[in-house]
C-alpha cells in the first residue's frame, strides 16, 4: 500500500515490480538526465527529464495514474508534486529511485 509522505502517494518496489508486470492503466516514467538513463534504466519506461515536464505538460492526462522515478526519489517526488499542483490526482513518486531498484535494467536510449 501506498505510504503518503507530505502529501505525495510513495510507492516501494514491491509495487513497482507489481504495477510493471500487471496490464494496467499505470504509465511509469524515468525523470532523470539522458546520460543517467543510458547508462541503466528500467525496461519499457520512458524518459521525460524533469526539466522538460514543464514544456511537455501537455503531454499528461488528469485521468492517468503515473509513477515517477528518478535516482533517489528526491527529483521523482518534486514531478509528482508539480503535477499535483497542476490537478493530477493520481500521481506517485518511487520511493528510493534508481538505487532502490533491484529488478532488471537496461542501457541506451528511450523507447520514445
Amino acid at each position: 500500500m501506498p505510504q503518503m509522505i507530505e502529501g505525495i502517494s510513495h510507492i516501494d518496489t514491491t509495487e513497482l515490480h507489481n504495477l510493471l508486470q500487471s496490464p494496467n492503466a499505470t504509465v511509469v516514467i524515468d525523470v532523470r538526465e539522458p546520460h543517467e538513463y543510458q547508462v541503466a534504466h528500467i525496461p519499457g519506461v520512458p524518459l521525460i527529464p524533469m526539466g522538460e515536464i514543464p514544456d511537455r505538460i501537455d503531454e499528461f492526462d488528469k485521468n492517468q495514474e503515473y509513477v515517477f522515478v528518478c535516482r533517489s526519489g528526491a527529483r521523482s517526488f518534486e514531478v509528482a508534486r508539480y503535477l499535483q499542483a497542476l490537478g493530477f490526482p493520481n500521481v506517485h513518486n518511487y520511493l528510493g529511485g534508481m538505487l532502490n531498484w533491484d529488478g532488471e535494467i537496461i542501457s541506451g536510449s528511450s523507447p520514445e
